[in-house]
């Protein structure tokens, strides 16, 4: 691979130090030098290749501790809804869509916006105006809800008479008709009906999950649902082989999926099951490839009254409703999946939005510990949406980090109208309270959680730091939350270093260091020397995974 060398520009190391140097040395895709001119003067005069910065930035690559690139590249090859937010642009994707495919027995796809549709509900009307009366499955950005057409319905059998399930819920008119609006484990009514995609579908999906991914600077990530059945095609298998083929430009580790449906009777032979996945993965060897966690979901999500709550949603005169949300396991149950989890080496690696959700995972780690003794588990609780001031100096203390989605914590119609208003203002100012989380000796990783929303860090970063939308203009800038932002370094240290070690990957990447991969980014931009508004601006130049150059932009 030769001699590579970038100059003349600042060079954040993400070390815990907070070191800055001028100049990196690259020999064999492995970092040999990190300083100024002196200290990479002997790789400089038998160079390859020279990157001179000019002033812009190079940093480790940046690292998502909790993303779904198979599951994202699969919705964007196929109706890809996310890049728009109203009806009409939707059904003029569905149409063009439904033309372009004339043989496709289902449409399939995904991405829409609650926001698009009042009270976050769309309806199947709308698709069957578009549809030509086929099938139609399209989950919502954050996979927690579904629009689909009559014949979907038609063909799940979903009708009047078919009940809610424990851990999710069938929207209805008033005369008790569904919708065509599907939440949670409701969703799966009709999703067991969908043709399922194929290993070429999930191996192409992987392919432009890597692309778009490396685009905006991504190195390595976490995936953080991923099914392991070899009976089955899937994100494992589609990983395995691109590890083994070469075109993995990235460090990946897997959750592997814990099938919610588990009873207390089958928890050692599924834990057994996946321990065997990981073990065989594992045994392989791969820099590129492993596992070590499992994904729990516990809740769902505030929007469509799913989060696990610890005080009921209000309604929408202001007034507590019935519903405290749902808890996907029951808290025993919980306990008991994470101490055998625990007590078997897994990571895991738990969604929970609610603040309840937040406190039965808190607990059940607490129990585990109790249990198994501390060990270098390093679970995490991604999203934390809603943090009781009770649970903030918790995460320390039962181990726990928190694996945030920065973007999310600001204010937009998904906010403002569909959430603020249900939780209310008490509730609604216990939201990604990063900064007391921080100053609590939390852990801080950071992941984007695409396609639920975009993958490029920079505009995580940017709302982390200031706590509204990259490009806000300034009358409009309102954060959300008081005190609640983070310093920029902490920021970037949390998306590469921080996510690297959740990802146990913190001795090949996560830092410019030398013996470390070149896993590097160089951005376009200095972000400490922009205004802090600006910060979501600026874009990646320049990607390398071990050496390797897999990203450049052009002008």
């Amino acid at each position: 691979m030769g001699v590579l060398v970038f100059r003349n520009g600042p060079v954040f190391t993400s070390d815990a130090a907070g070191s800055m140097a001028r100049a990196v040395a690259v020999e064999d895709g492995v970092i040999a030098a990190v300083g100024g001119d002196e200290e990479v003067a002997p790789w400089l005069a038998r160079a390859d290749d020279v990157v001179d910065l000019t002033g812009r930035m190079l940093l480790p690559g940046f690292v998502d501790a909790h993303v779904h690139p198979v599951l994202g590249g699969i919705e964007r090859n196929r109706c890809d809804l996310s890049g728009v937010r109203d009806l009409a642009a939707y059904q003029r994707i569905v149409a063009g869509y439904a033309a372009e495919h004339p043989r496709a027995e289902w449409i399939l796809g995904g991405g829409w916006d609650m926001s698009a549709f009042p009270r976050g509900l769309p309806h199947r009307d709308m698709l069957d105006a578009v549809a030509g009366g086929r099938p139609v499955y399209l989950p919502n950005r954050d996979h927690h809800s579904a629009w689909v057409s009559t014949e979907a319905l038609r063909r799940a059998g979903v009708t009047r008479d078919t009940p809610d399930p424990p851990d999710g819920r069938i929207e209805r008119d008033e005369a008790g008709e569904p919708t065509g609006a599907l939440h949670d484990g409701a969703m799966r009514l009709v999703e067991r009906h969908v043709p399922e995609a194929t290993q070429a579908d999930h191996d192409a999906g992987l392919r432009t999950a890597i692309a778009y991914l490396n685009s905006v600077g991504v190195v390595g990530w976490q995936d953080a649902a991923v099914p392991a059945r070899a009976d089955q095609p899937g994100a494992h298998a589609a990983y395995l082989r691109a590890a083994g083929e070469g075109w993995l430009h990235g460090r990946v580790s897997s959750a592997l999926w814990w099938e919610r449906g588990t009873t207390a009777d089958g928890v050692d032979d599924e834990v057994g099951r996946l321990a065997a996945v990981r073990d065989e993965t594992n045994a392989l060897g791969s820099d590129r490839y492993a596992i070590h966690s499992v994904k729990v979901m516990q809740d769902g999500v505030p929007e469509t009254y799913t989060a696990a709550m610890l005080e009921p949603y209000l309604d929408e005169h202001g007034c507590p409703s019935d519903n405290c949300g749902i808890s996907f396991l029951e808290k025993e149950l919980l306990e008991l999946v994470v101490r055998r989890l625990d007590a078997t080496g897994f990571q895991v690696h738990f969604h929970a939005i609610g603040d309840r959700a937040v406190r039965d995972v808190l607990d059940a780690l607490e129990a585990a510990r109790a249990a198994n003794g501390t060990a270098d588990r390093r679970h995490h609780l991604a999203h934390v949406q809603v943090v009781n001031p009770a649970e903030v100096g918790r995460f320390r203390r039962a181990g726990a980090a928190a694996n945030i989605q920065a973007l999310w914590a600001r204010h937009e119609p998904q906010m403002d109208d569909l959430t603020i208003p249900f939780l209310g203002p008490e509730r609604a100012g216990h939201q990604y309270v990063f900064g007391s989380l921080f100053r609590a000796g939390a852990t801080i990783v950071m992941g984007s959680d695409w396609p639920v929303s975009t993958a490029n860090p920079m505009a995580a970063i940017h709302v982390a730091v200031n706590r509204f939308p990259p490009g806000t203009p300034p009358q409009r800038r309102r954060p959300l939350g008081v005190a609640q932002e983070l310093a920029l370094a902490t920021a970037l240290r949390a998306y590469t270093a921080g996510s690297a070690y959740i990802n146990r990957r913190e001795h090949l990447t996560g830092t410019i260091r030398p013996g470390a991969a070149a896993d590097l980014v160089v951005l376009e931009q200095d972000p400490f020397a922009v205004p802090a508004p600006e910060i979501g601006d600026i874009q990646v130049d320049h990607t390398f995974v071990a050496g390797q150059e897999v990203y450049r932009r052009t002008p």
